[in-house]
């Protein structure tokens, strides 16, 4: 018993707990995250704003496409705002007046909340007038002058959008549209399970193609609708590729260095001493052991998983020099998202551009954030490199800019020949399009000129004709005198010419009865307007003395009085003059 039982004598009651307690006091102290200010690093969020007009008109309950328009559109729109990291995003309302519903932010969260909040009951005024939405799209600011829309829409009722595209031309306004519905369409079908109808006949509301022109014509990008996700990743991509970067935030983080691993293992070596059972026989080996296991646990630090990376970093080499660019691709990625490593974030937009997936090598370069002016001056000429291989006008000068920029931090033979060649391509393309521009006015000159020829011969037809019809009234005077002397000799034609005037005697007494019964309608019409009046007036009145019990000034009060009588009853901050129900056009309300 003596041989099997061991003595742990080496350390006394007191001792164990005073250790016990110091480990307790290192645990609490590592859960409190020490940690030792390491400088600043400074980040730039790059990117571009867009704004999405979401038509919540009555035509975008129907069912065509599942659930209904409404909600495909919304759930496209939110699809959008997810994947576009890198930009603030603005919604906008429409039907008949335009509503904003978010300005621009990168608070995609409750953007995308509001947006999912929005139904056909949000606005009360019934329509679809796009050329009002486009006038408060040109009011909204933006981080650049040119202006990116995305529309949800059916495209209305509307067959030409030629003042809609001259006004988007002039005010820089770049349209993208996602078209919702059908070429079959549906019925719209209301909440209460009723169908919208106009002249006792159900309404069957269709896709509208003509939308298309107002996106092509805008240098923007019409996509129709998909059961699939596919449709808004192509959008996300146009509008990447045809929209201008722009510096939107930058800020300062400061940058530290975590300490709390020092006290955990502190604690730990601490609480192995005070379970141990150590007799006064092996007391002399104690220290040997207990500094052996602290040097085993220090080993245990970020440095091991550097050397990890380190081989992994390694590899993405080798297979990036084997022309297996994917499995490169897939280490950097998982190495820049895991560190936020700026060199491997650089390496990342390489593999994929070798892979010539140029969209997302410019995503991975726009987060590569280095401190080395050289790999900083060649980062910025494999955007351009990236930009023009994308091929659009658009690119082609963002890829100048990027160029230039390079240029600036370093000097570099390839760089400069590749801006050159990019500035030549544009001037190439520039006075093509004059060339065309010229080939089309000479076209309509020349079609003018022809129909001007046409007019003259049917000038000349038109006198050839007057000079016939006067040779006919010459024989028609004729024939009224011969018919006058008749009249002489036959006595019944003053007779019936007597009629003719009673006749017409009895239609004016006609015309008064009516014009009597106008007036009456009028007056009856004036005194129910003069009676709401009144009516609103005395509401009015009432509302202003509860007001002023409350303590309220006279200004205060005919701002409440104003908003309490208007129309309007959502939520939502109308962006334009509101619009008159009935402007002329033969609309239909939904």
């Amino acid at each position: 018993m003596d041989k099997l039982r061991v003595n742990s004598n080496a350390l006394t009651l007191r001792t164990r707990n005073s250790l016990l307690f110091l480990a307790g006091v290192l645990i609490v102290l590592a859960c409190a995250e020490p940690v030792l200010e390491d400088g600043t690093v400074k980040v730039r969020a790059t990117g571009a704003d867009i704004l999405i007009a979401l038509d919540i008109s009555d035509s975008m309950l129907c069912e065509d496409v599942y659930p209904n328009r409404l909600e495909l559109a919304k759930k496209k729109a939110l699809e959008l705002i997810e994947k576009a990291i890198n930009y603030r995003i603005g919604v906008i309302a429409f039907a008949k007046n335009s509503y904003l519903v978010s300005p621009v932010s990168f608070d995609t969260k409750t953007v995308s909340f509001l947006l999912s909040m929005l139904d056909t009951s949000s606005i009360t005024q019934k329509g679809t007038d796009i050329i009002t939405m486009l006038g408060s799209v040109a009011k909204t600011k933006t981080s650049t002058d040119k202006k990116y829309l995305l529309i949800l829409s059916d495209g209305g009722d509307a067959t030409d959008f030629s003042d809609e595209i001259k006004f988007a031309n002039e005010k820089g306004i770049i349209v993208f549209i996602l078209g919702m519905g059908t070429e079959i369409g549906a019925s719209i079908k209301k909440k209460d399970g009723s169908y919208i109808k106009y002249n006792d006949k159900i309404i069957v509301s269709k896709h509208n193609s003509s939308i298309s022109e107002l996106a092509l014509k805008t240098g923007g990008v019409y996509i129709q609708n998909s059961t699939s996700s596919k449709d808004i990743e192509t959008m996300l991509s146009e509008i990447i590729n045809n929209s201008e970067y722009k510096e939107l935030k930058t800020q300062e983080i400061p940058k530290y260095v975590a300490l709390f691993y020092y006290p955990i293992i502190l604690a730990i070596i601490t609480l192995l001493i005070s379970f141990s059972s150590i007799s006064k026989k092996v007391k002399n080996n104690v220290p040997t052991s207990v500094i052996v296991l602290f040097f085993i646990v220090l080993s245990i630090s970020p440095s091991v998983a550097e050397m990890f990376d380190f081989k992994k970093l390694a590899d993405a080499k080798r297979f990036y020099e084997e022309y297996d660019y994917n499995s490169s691709a897939k280490i950097y990625e998982e190495y820049a998202t895991n560190t936020d490593n700026g060199e491997a974030y650089y390496n990342l937009g390489n593999s994929y551009y070798k892979e010539k997936e140029y969209l997302k090598a410019l995503s991975a370069y726009s987060f590569a954030r280095i401190e080395d002016k050289e790999l900083r001056a060649k980062k910025l000429s494999n955007m351009g490199n990236a930009l023009v291989r994308l091929g659009t006008r658009n690119t082609l000068e963002r890829a100048i800019k990027h160029y230039e920029a390079s240029l600036k931090l370093k000097e570099d033979k390839q760089t400069r020949e590749n801006l050159e060649a990019v500035k030549k391509a544009l001037k190439d393309a520039k006075d093509k399009e004059k060339n065309d521009e010229q080939k089309e006015k000479d076209k309509k000159y020349s079609e003018h000129k022809t129909d001007e020829a046409g007019s003259g011969s049917d000038e000349a037809d038109d006198r050839n004709n007057k000079n016939k019809n006067k040779n006919k009234d010459s024989k028609n005077k004729n024939g009224s005198k011969a018919n006058k002397s008749d009249n002489k000799e036959n006595p019944n034609n003053k007779k019936d010419s007597n009629n003719a005037k009673d006749g017409n005697n009895d239609n004016d007494k006609g015309s008064d009865d009516n014009s009597n019964d106008g007036d009456a309608k009028q007056q009856q019409t004036k005194e129910l307007k003069d009676k709401t009046k009144k009516e609103v007036k005395n509401m009015g009145d009432k509302t202003k003395s509860i007001l002023a019990s409350q303590g309220m000034s006279d200004i205060e009060q005919e701002k409440w009085v104003k908003k309490l009588n208007s129309k309007q009853n959502t939520y939502l901050y109308r962006l334009n003059e509101e619009t008159a129900e009935n402007d002329g056009k033969n609309e239909k309300p939904w």
